[in-house]
């Protein structure tokens, strides 16, 4: 059997396996005794530290079959960033025992991972710039860094729908649910990708790009069509509008109407759940975190921004900058990538700074550790798909 066929097969298994903790994990939540909890606890946490093994086989023999650190694209990228965030959740339960951590950083990392496999997942040659030793240097210390930062928002998101009152509808409860529902599109996409991957749907048009007829095709039905674009398919849908002009390259229609579809998925999920639960989802996930200390969940938050934070600066700054300097003979060029990058720093900076000298703790410091995340995934999804730059390798 071919590498890359194994390695395929460990990353589903892993995947699964992930899933069968997040099972496990929430087993606790109907668990009263403290002893049964505790044991409990100690299967899903060994369950997981399964799927890890298991997932760094899946990245070992796809290095090998590859000849190089699978961190290249955003599928590598992103099972590799779903891996480090399991990482990160297995370090900080073994320093505080938190269970429930499991049952949100854990369907976190699934996303992610999932997420990626929308992504082409062949193996291919790495453009000349990436034929670098600082690609697994650089790439991997900026991932677990982001990884780690990630275990803040699932804290946070804990400490947030145990503590924020629920009875009345307030700017707090929208926001919150609007964080759900950000999590229900990538659900929702993820549905319809494998849907329309499973019936081989595609559509193709003729557009100009870069003053050249291109041909481009859609693996979803286009709700944006490429600018000045004709469909070449027979019987597909036609586009409800273009794309807008500024989004350039080749990919950029498709990656546009992936994220329309995203959320368009995301409203008919979080519908459907609203008309079953006659309730906000928030309200209805309330009454399964009353065990869980909200002062613990505060501290397991900022001690993930504590670890994260040097790490990120050292992966994506440092290292980013040496790199940069030895392929493109600058340190830094306001890339949109490098800006993001930035301003990632810059908040995670403005976090610590807040929670150490101004004394913003728990809901403050959990509504912080949110949009921190959001900031990560911004960067991570729209910055790569929709954003043309010199990291545009997706």
């Amino acid at each position: 059997m071919e590498l890359s066929v194994i390695s395929s097969n460990l990353l589903y298994a892993s995947f699964f396996i992930y899933l069968l903790a997040t099972f496990i994990f929430g087993a606790t939540v109907k668990v009263s005794n403290e002893k049964t909890n505790h044991k409990v606890g100690n299967i899903g946490i060994g369950v997981t530290i399964v799927g890890f093994l298991t997932q760094i086989g899946y990245f070992v023999t796809r290095w090998f079959a590859a000849g190089h650190a699978p961190v290249s694209n955003l599928f590598e990228f992103m099972t590799f960033f779903g891996m480090m965030l399991v990482f990160g959740f297995i370090i900080l339960f073994f320093i505080y025992r938190i269970t429930l951590l499991g049952l949100f950083a854990l369907p976190v990392a699934l996303l992610v991972i999932a997420y990626a496999s929308m992504f082409p997942t062949e193996i291919s040659p790495l453009v000349p710039s990436l034929k670098s030793h600082w690609l697994y240097i650089h790439v991997t210390t900026a991932a677990l860094g982001q990884a780690i930062l990630a275990i803040s928002f699932a804290a946070g998101l804990i400490y947030l729908i145990r503590q924020v009152n629920q009875e009345k509808a307030t700017k707090r409860t929208r926001w919150l649910e609007f964080i759900l529902f950000g999590l229900l599109c990538a659900v929702g996409y993820i549905a319809v990708g494998t849907t329309f991957g499973a019936v081989n749907y595609e559509a193709t048009f003729e557009a100009p790009v870069n003053e050249q007829m291109t041909q481009i095709t859609y693996e979803m039905p286009p709700i944006a069509g490429p600018a000045d674009g004709e469909l070449l398919t027979e019987r597909a849908f036609g586009p409800l509008f273009e794309t807008p002009g500024w989004m350039q390259g080749v990919n950029a229609p498709v990656k546009f109407n992936a994220i329309l579809w995203s959320v368009f998925a995301g409203l008919v999920i979080y519908g459907v759940l609203r008309l079953l639960l006659r309730k906000r989802i928030a309200k209805s996930i309330q009454p399964l975190l009353k065990s869980a200390s909200p002062r613990l969940v505060d501290e397991v938050s900022y001690r993930a921004v504590a670890i994260g934070f040097p790490v990120f600066t050292l992966g994506a700054i440092i290292f980013a900058s040496i790199w940069a300097q030895e392929a493109w003979d600058r340190f830094w060029g306001w890339d949109p990538k490098e800006v993001w990058a930035l301003i990632t720093w810059l908040f995670y900076a403005a976090f610590l700074h807040l929670r150490l000298t101004r004394g913003w703790e728990g809901e403050r410091s959990a509504w912080l550790a949110v949009i921190g995340f959001a900031i990560i995934m911004f960067n991570l999804l729209a910055v790569n798909l929709i954003i043309s730059g010199l990291h545009s390798y997706a």
